[in-house]
Parts: C-alpha cells; structure tokens; sequence
C-alpha cells in the first residue's frame, strides 16, 4: 500500500478532529492552484460559486470566499464527488491528490444586502473571479464607478476587492425634446421620482427635481442637443458625477445624490450659437450702426475744420500781398 494515501488519511482524520474554534486559521498543505473562480447571482440574490483547481500529487488547500456556506460539495471533472476535508467554520477545504482538475462547489448567502432599492456586496478575495450578474440587469457600479454591461452578462475582477452594486428592474423616465423640427429623446434611470423636467435652450440645460435621498440618477442625453463637457449642480452646488459612455449620438452621465432637490446638467454652449446671438440681437446692431456713424462724423467734422482754417489763411496770405503790392504803387 503506497505510503501517500495513508498519509493524507491521516492528515483529513487531523483536521476532522480539531474543533472548529481551534481550527480557524490553521493551514495544512500548500495553497491550491485555481484555474478559475466563478460566482453567478440569480435574480432573487441567491449565489453559487465554482472554484476550479489544477490537478495535483499533493494535497491542497482552497480558501473558500467569505459567507455562509452551504451544498459545499468536491468533485472531479467528471462529475464524481470526491472526500475532502473542511478548515475552520467552513473557511477552506482540503483536497486530495488528483491527476485531474477538481472542482469546488457551493452556494453563498449572508453577503448581498438590499438598501434603497440597491443590491450591495463588500467583496474580497485575492483571486481572478468572474461575475455572473442577473440578466435583468446591464449596469451596474464596481467602487461607485458605472459599468455598462450591454450584450455581457458579468466581469471580471483582479485580485479582486471591491465593492459591487446593482439594481434590478430600474425604472426608466423618457422626455421628449422638440427643438428647431427635431425631437430628442432623453432617458433618465432611477429609483428616485423625478419631477419638473426642463430643457432650456437659452442656457443649454437640463434641470429637474429628484425625489429620493442616495439614489443613482443616469441619464441618456443626445451629443446634439447638450454638448460636452458638462458640469452638474445639486442647487447652486457642483457635485461628482461619471461620465461613462459616448457613442457618438448619445452620452451616459450618472450622479447619486446625497438628498432630493433640483439637479441641473449644463453642456457647452456653441461658439457659432453666440455669433448667432450677437447678429440678431436688435440692441447689439443699433449700437455697432451708431458708433459707426460717431467715428464718420467725426472724421468729417475734423475735416472740415481743416479746410475752413486753410481757406482763411490762403485768404490772409493773398490780403497780405496785395497790401504790400498797394504800398509799392504809392511810392
């Protein structure tokens, strides 16, 4: 009988044994190889995770992520289930020698917590992990920064800590622009009811009130009708916002407002629209005739001070010679 098998029999009936307070953070056998580390949320926040790790002469230890851990089951690629050991409060798991890769299963509970209509987990686990996020949802928000899922269906994190948040079934508000013919279609995507929408022209503007404390706002704007780059106010406040996606006819822009109040988003506004502004502007013109007009008089009021000054002294000097040819005469 080969001496290996009676070794890690011995080692699992070790570990076994132990009591799991003094087995938390015992570490027995060298850290596993993981080929890949996949977590799938369903839509009603349940989660399962598969670990799968490269083949191996000697036993290995897998941390498992951190939550409640339940169906935890070892297998092979084939699908036959294999013995293991459990480390801890089900914090790892001892795996015996295979000359095939094995694979770590079970579902994980105790870590997504729903709060103002947001799904939130606090994730750390220092390995590549692949998300599977429910199909109902195609943003999501990785550090509080967007993400937009479109046709994928999750992401990747390396060495990854992080924390992940989404909603499912966000409700979308669509505004109708009519601006010079055109009708421009505005989405906005969120939880919060939003009131009083308002496009102004005049100041290239956006604005209307959320109703609803820390709840993400994103909204779907044309390039067309509102420029960048863009600031965004909360009152008189400038508050952070993500720019995030721009595809050429439309931008993505999320903020998440501490509290309810009017939001206004402002682009640019065109450098031909202010030539524009300023040509047609009746007050403008009359001013630009009239200083026109001042400068002319007044070149032609000089100039005729100059030839009236020069007429009467051609007409001294003539006076003068003649007087003096007078005196000549008589003498």
């Amino acid at each position: 009988m080969s001496s290996k098998p009676v070794i890690f029999f011995v080692i699992m009936i070790f570990i076994v044994a132990i009591p799991t307070a003094y087995a938390q953070g015992i570490s027995i056998g060298e850290k596993a190889e993981q080929k890949s580390v996949e977590v799938v949320i369903s839509s009603s926040d349940e989660i399962h995770v598969k670990h799968v790790i490269a083949s191996s002469n000697s036993p290995r230890q897998v941390e498992l992520i951190e939550g409640t851990v339940t169906n935890l089951i070892v297998s092979d690629e084939e699908g036959k289930e294999k013995q293991f050991g459990i480390i801890g409060d089900n914090d790892g798991v001892m795996i015996n020698p295979s000359q095939k890769n094995m694979i770590v299963e079970y579902d994980l509970g105790d870590v997504l917590f729903l709060k103002d209509n947001v799904w939130t987990w606090d994730f750390l686990y220092l390995e590549t992990t692949s998300f599977i996020i429910p199909k109902e949802v195609d943003l999501i928000f990785v550090n509080k920064r967007p993400v937009y899922l479109g046709e994928k269906n999750g992401i990747s994190c390396h060495g990854c800590q992080m924390i992940l948040e989404y909603s499912i079934d966000e409700p979308k508000i669509l505004k109708n622009i009519n601006l010079e013919g055109k009708e421009f279609l505005i989405e906005i995507r969120t939880f919060a009811e939003i009131n009083q929408f308002n496009f102004d022209q005049t100041t290239k503007s956006i604005s209307f009130d959320v109703n609803g404390e820390n709840q993400f706002v994103t909204t779907i704007i044309p390039l067309e009708l509102l420029s960048r780059p863009y600031n965004v106010y909360m009152g008189d406040e400038k508050i952070f916002f993500h720019e995030f996606i721009n595809n050429g006819t439309h931008i993505w822009l999320n903020m998440r407002p501490d509290n309810s109040g009017n939001v206004s988003i402002i682009g640019t506004i065109d450098i031909n629209d202010e030539k524009s502004t300023i040509q047609n502007n009746p007050s403008t013109s009359v001013s630009n005739v009239s200083q026109d007009e001042i400068v002319y008089i007044l070149l032609g009021v000089g100039a005729l001070i100059g030839f009236v000054v020069m007429v009467i002294m051609m007409r001294k000097r003539r006076s003068s010679v003649n007087s003096r040819e007078i005196q000549e005469d008589n003498t």
